[in-house]
């Protein structure tokens, strides 16, 4: 029998089964509930639109998209999206999965914190975003059955999600810092790491090498 939460069904596949455990047992429950949330919400606010993206590949993006913040799967000095990205798209290719949905997931991860591009492409990577916005900062929130959503919170909690989701990212790219370039992640390491000051374009353009 799949497992149901507030009327939706996680999908019942092996990947989605590896998938789970993977994450569950490599990252912190913080990442995990946050991950499995956002799944839900994005598959809500799929539905309220009239949108059926592929649920499985849905699923994976959202479990795999923060992943990069934390070992093994940050193992490169770049982005942390790209991170999460890479990894999911080799554990889909390893699984038998074809290229074209690998790069769908891994397309829905890496643009993940790239505000106005995901809502234009293919609804696994526009609702992947969706998903993850209405769980961080309350996104379509408003328009959602409260029943159903505490349905979704009583079997995975927020807590202290805020305080821990911060420090998730803190922890995860204060030694990258660089990485955060242009991304909101600088906004985060610009208010908790004494001294970060993120370049901004302006600097980069008027400091650049050319005389004008």
């Amino acid at each position: 029998m799949p497992e149901v939460i507030a009327g939706l069904e996680i999908p019942e596949t092996a990947a989605v089964a590896e998938a789970t455990r993977l994450v569950q047992e490599t990252t912190r429950p913080v990442i995990y509930h946050h991950s499995r949330r956002a799944f839900l919400f994005g598959l809500i606010q799929a539905e309220k639109l009239g949108v059926k993206p592929d649920p499985e590949l849905l699923y994976l993006a959202s479990m795999f998209h923060d992943t990069g913040l934390l070992t093994p799967f940050s193992d490169v000095k770049q982005r942390f999206e790209v991170d999460s990205a890479d990894h999911a798209r080799k554990f889909l290719l390893d699984r038998g999965f074809s290229t074209d949905a690998a790069e769908a997931v891994w397309t829905a991860i890496a643009l993940h914190t790239t505000l106005g591009i995901p809502e234009r492409m293919g609804p696994e990577i526009a609702f992947t975003q969706l998903g993850i916005a209405t769980d961080v900062i309350g996104l379509g929130l408003d328009g959602l059955e409260v029943d159903q959503v505490n349905e979704i919170l009583a079997v995975h909690p927020r807590g202290d999600f805020k305080n821990e989701f911060l420090r998730a990212h803190v922890d995860g790219l204060k030694d990258r810092p660089e990485t955060t370039s242009g991304t909101m992640n600088s906004d985060i390491l610009e208010h908790f790491i004494p001294g970060f000051q993120r370049p901004t374009t302006v600097d980069l353009i008027l400091g650049s090498p050319w005389s004008s």
